[in-house]
């Protein structure tokens, strides 16, 4: 596995997030808009898994590269008792309280740290991940996955939500030092770091011309965002990837742990 072919910045992508204001609208990308979409097709999958046998508790949710806490206002504090969050942007960070507003009653602690760089210090039911694990080289995503895998209380699951090319190449986007990979990438570094999909769905209802998107559980993958202020036809699908939805083909996956001797 090549751990940086494309030269994945680090310090290039936290330049790029330092120049983008703490709004809805700054995080998406220019697409605000979409986020009343995604957080719905995010809540049906979430709540199918909530209920699903061998479901995960509803205790403590961690919320990875959280912007100024989007998901967490308007879909995690809603399902779980607290909310962890990591964001690297030290402006976002001192955003988000205030941000979520009465919510924020349920955050627990911020970490002002990269993914690359965190290390869980708690179990956690969920893990959500949407929209950042293209900003790691994948040596740094498989072994932060790692982590991640053994901080899951038990029948947690880690949820991915990432935009995928239909081309089967990862792309990449000089702008913000970012890359976009293909579902079957994505299962390759799942499988380096000892996780299976056990659920995989497609986000509906985007604007048709936006990365298609995937999710997971135990590691749950899900639907990823739009490229910011890209709308690329050539990446669009509409292969049925699992159980979740979006018009331009967002997949969503569901993950566990793989079982010693797999």
């Amino acid at each position: 596995m090549n751990a940086n072919k494309f030269n994945i910045s680090y310090a290039k992508a936290l330049e790029y997030w330092s120049e983008i204001p703490p709004t809805v609208d700054g995080v998406l990308g220019g697409f605000g808009f979409i986020s009343e979409l995604d957080i719905n097709g995010s809540k049906l999958f979430l709540e199918s898994l909530l209920s699903s046998e061998n479901a995960p508790g509803c205790s403590l949710a961690l919320d990875c590269g959280a912007g100024i806490g989007r998901i967490t206002k308007d879909l995690l504090i809603h399902h779980f008792e607290a909310v962890d969050v990591v964001e690297p942007d030290l402006k976002f960070i001192n955003s988000i309280r205030e941000f979520v507003g009465d919510g924020q009653l349920k955050i627990r602690r911020l970490y002002n740290v990269g993914l690359q760089e965190f290390i869980p210090e708690n179990k956690y039911d969920i893990i959500w991940n949407q929209w950042v694990l293209g900003y790691l080289t994948d040596e740094d995503l498989v072994s932060y996955l790692i982590r991640c895998r053994d901080a899951l209380a038990p029948s947690g699951v880690i949820v991915v939500k990432e935009n995928v090319t239909s081309t089967g190449k990862t792309e990449k986007d000089e702008t913000d030092s970012s890359i976009t990979r293909s579902l079957k990438q994505f299962i390759k570094i799942f499988k380096s770091a000892s996780l299976k999909r056990i659920k995989q769905c497609k986000q509906t209802n985007f604007p048709n011309g936006i990365y298609p998107i995937i999710k997971c559980r135990r590691i749950t993958v899900c639907p990823g965002i739009p490229r910011f202020g890209q709308y690329n036809d050539r990446a669009t699908t509409h292969k049925t990837l699992g159980t979740v939805r979006l018009n331009v083909g967002v997949p969503i996956v569901v993950m566990e742990t793989t079982d010693q001797g797999d």
